[in-house]
């Protein structure tokens, strides 16, 4: 389940009553919930996730009885999956990673990388294969359904979630240079992170066609978001000077002017260097009107 490509002209749903047709099965059980996609993907193109889970969910997989996490929508090759076992696993111990594809062929095609239990491979969805992870990370996955389609994928995964878990919903180009997530955990979403190449970009609204599907629709005047990433840009502008120390140094400068500002950003600076914010829901959420 990767990005089916930029243009999205047909959005899938996902509808809320089981479809007649025979259901593909996940885990030999649970109906797989979601539509294949494009499958495309690259090596290191979930570098900047990874990192951030690496820097900020340690803990939460340290401290559960059963460290298992679920990649779901790893796409046409296990290495985006294999590369999360590498950067997790020195960290954690007994961790267990589990691919997920709607695809049963994908999963076939995995087979030889399979090494339970430290990494699996099986067909599953939105439902995680009657999986109860402390962390999944879904990438590339929501961007080809419309908008209440992804809500209810959302609460599917939500519902899942082993006690204390935690999804990292969100998009990425396809080299990994722009990327934006969402965490959400039982009682809903909690932040959203932007990162980048900052080298990459013109201004930080740039990042705006990689918002996830919960936010993109949204980014308009009057919304939180347009406002968020409105303040961003001209906190860019503010802090040119900056540029003759280089484009992370100019990143951190704004960002700074960011939580100086009142957005309530959340986290230690120290990932602002790496070209990430992570500021609060509540702060981008949606205003129904």
């Amino acid at each position: 389940m990767s990005e089916p490509g930029s243009e999205h002209k047909r959005r899938a749903s996902l509808s809320p009553q089981p479809q007649r047709k025979a259901p593909r099965l996940a885990a030999g059980r649970a109906r797989a919930l979601g539509l294949p996609t494009r499958g495309t993907t690259n090596a290191n193109r979930l570098r900047r996730v990874d990192r951030w889970l690496l820097a900020t969910q340690v803990p939460r997989l340290r401290d559960a009885a059963r460290p298992l996490v679920v990649d779901l929508g790893y796409g046409s090759s296990a290495v985006t999956t294999l590369e999360l076992v590498g950067r997790l696993g020195p960290e954690v111990n007994g961790l267990e990673v589990v691919g997920l594809e709607i695809d049963p062929e994908r999963v076939t095609a995995v087979e030889a990388d399979r090494d339970p239990p430290r990494v699996d491979f099986r067909v599953g969805g939105f439902e995680l294969a009657d999986l109860r992870p402390v962390l999944v990370r879904a990438f590339n996955v929501l961007r080809q359904y419309d908008e209440e389609s992804a809500a209810r994928a959302w609460d599917t995964m939500r519902a899942a979630l082993a006690p204390g878990g935690l999804i990292v919903e969100g998009t990425c180009d396809e080299w990994g240079r722009r990327s934006a997530w969402v965490a959400l955990d039982a009682g809903g979403p909690l932040t959203l992170t932007l990162a980048a190449r900052v080298s990459d970009i013109a201004t930080p609204s740039d990042l705006a066609e990689r918002l996830p599907k919960a936010l993109i629709h949204h980014n308009v005047p009057g919304q939180p978001v347009h406002e968020f990433l409105r303040a961003f840009d001209a906190a860019w502008a503010a802090a040119a000077g900056m540029s003759a120390f280089g484009p992370r140094q100019r990143w951190t400068a704004a960002v700074g002017s960011l939580g100086e500002q009142g957005w309530p950003l959340v986290g230690s600076s120290r990932r602002w260097r790496h070209g990430e914010v992570t500021v609060r829901w509540s702060a981008v959420a949606p205003v129904q009107r």
